[in-house]
């Protein structure tokens, strides 16, 4: 099994690199392990489902908002 970086799994799923570092630090890819401050990823491993962007609303009769 070949180990991809970080970075290259970002180029790969085309996000960045932070949201990967965060996917792999939330336990969120399966085989992530990290070696002297890099995470090394497994090549064959899937982006997780799931992935939304942004903030999440609050908007509706509790946010305040008129």
């Amino acid at each position: 099994m070949e180990f991809l970086t970080s970075e290259e799994i970002a180029n790969k799923w085309n996000i960045s690199t932070r949201r990967v570092t965060t996917l792999c630090k939330d336990g969120r890819i399966e085989g992530a392990v990290q070696k002297g401050g890099v995470w090394l990823i497994p090549d064959n491993v899937q982006k997780p489902a799931g992935m939304k962007r942004g903030r999440k609303s609050n908007r509706g009769e509790d946010s305040g908002r008129k």
